[in-house]
């Protein structure tokens, strides 16, 4: 019957603590408990294969419970070796803490640890060291403040874990590999240059070669690191010398200035030249040639009229004083006329009598001329025709 059935005998193993007891009935709860422990470790006994038959029993659990048990410990154990790897990392694993093997983004297994251990690498991760307020020496001995960052990733795994003790350090960044070459590098490329040069025309010239500076050196140490750029963000002089050194950079600033206007003047002012120089060069090129045709034509003219000439001289020497005397007094406002009759000179103002001013309306001071003057001159030319007559008649 249970101890705690209604009605029957009070067989609380664990005692009656809310009533009064002797010392008898503390004996007895006592011996109920070992009784209670005994069989409960007749039970667990009993899985592991303890069990006693027949006053007999087997020491240690049977080996099916223990296969059992260990396969269960052996797959807890195998389970823990599965890990993943995101997608911007990659994995690093580790046996007996020698290099074994990288592993992409994804579900990998491992052996778990103590034979295999991982580590996860963020291989896009843009870093970035920086340094300001550097006092540096350049080519001219002058001092110069300079702050400059640096952008980097890492584009080796291997190398970057195992060949530089503190490649780029994230707690303390100046005691990082990456952090020492930086400054070596900048201040070999300012060491190269002047100050003028560093504060006004090669800043990014000097960011430039100190990139690449510093590639060199990490490559040749095997840090696994990869610059991608470097910025110079400041380039000051010294307090002390500052305000002399800001008039010098205005100063060039206004050499600067002054000089892209005189480009920008000399391409408005030159391209007007050359198309005059030009317009004169053809000028020139159409007179040559309308000089060399005429010389030309007055040589071929000549060589014409010298045929002719052999021919008949008299007449050839008589018709070339008549067209030079033509064209002298072609233009002459006057004309003279020599009569053989006497040594009187007759003025006939003919230019008069050609225009139309005179014949509409004439002048007031102009004497008409006599019909004998005109008669005369008449007779002139006649004689003169009748004299040129004779003359090419005797030539032939």
């Amino acid at each position: 019957m249970p101890w705690n059935e209604p009605g029957g005998s009070d067989k609380n193993p664990w005692g009656n603590k809310g009533s009064k007891s002797n010392g008898n009935s503390k004996g007895k709860g006592t011996a109920d408990i070992e009784d209670i422990t005994r069989k409960m470790n007749e039970k667990l006994g009993g899985l592991f294969g303890n069990k006693k038959s027949g006053g007999k029993g087997s020491d240690g659990p049977s080996g099916s419970a223990l296969a059992l048990i260990g396969m269960a410990l052996l797959g807890i154990w195998l389970a823990t070796g599965f890990y993943t790897v995101d997608a911007p990392e990659n994995g690093v694993e580790f046996r007996f803490g020698a290099f074994h093997r990288l592993t992409e983004p994804g579900w990998h297994w491992k052996f778990p640890t103590p034979i295999d251990s991982v580590e996860k690498v963020n291989i896009q991760e843009q870093r970035q060291v920086q340094d300001s307020n550097l006092h540096m020496l350049t080519q001219d001995e002058n001092i110069i403040d300079l702050s400059v960052t640096a952008q980097y990733k890492i584009k080796n795994i291997k190398d970057y874990l195992f060949n530089v003790y503190l490649p780029d350090s994230q707690q303390n960044k100046a005691r990082g590999t990456i952090f020492q070459v930086m400054r070596s590098a900048l201040r070999e490329v300012a060491g190269r240059n002047t100050l003028d040069s560093i504060l006004t025309e090669n800043r990014s010239t000097i960011a430039i070669d100190t990139r690449q500076h510093m590639q060199v050196v990490l490559d040749k140490y095997g840090t696994g690191l990869e610059v991608l750029k470097v910025n110079l963000d400041d380039a000051t002089v010294p307090v002390e010398v500052k305000e002399a050194f800001d008039d010098v950079i205005r100063a060039q600033e206004d050499m600067a200035r002054y000089k892209h206007e005189a480009e920008a003047y000399a391409e408005a002012v030159v391209p007007v030249a050359v198309g005059k120089a030009s317009r004169l060069i053809e000028a020139s090129e159409a007179y040559k040639g309308q000089v060399i045709s005429q010389a030309e034509g007055d040589a071929s003219r000549f060589s014409q009229l010298m045929i002719e000439y052999q021919k008949a001289p008299k007449v050839t020497r008589n018709r070339l004083y008549l067209e030079t005397i033509e064209s002298v007094y072609e233009n002459s406002k006057k004309v003279m006329v020599d009569t053989k009759s006497g040594n009187n000179l007759l003025y006939l103002p003919l230019n008069q009598l050609n225009t139309k001013e005179a014949s509409a309306k004439p002048d007031s001071t102009f004497n008409p001329v006599s019909s004998g003057a005109i008669e005369a001159l008449r007779n002139q030319r006649r004689e003169k025709q009748g004299d040129l007559r004779s003359s090419v008649r005797e030539g032939r």
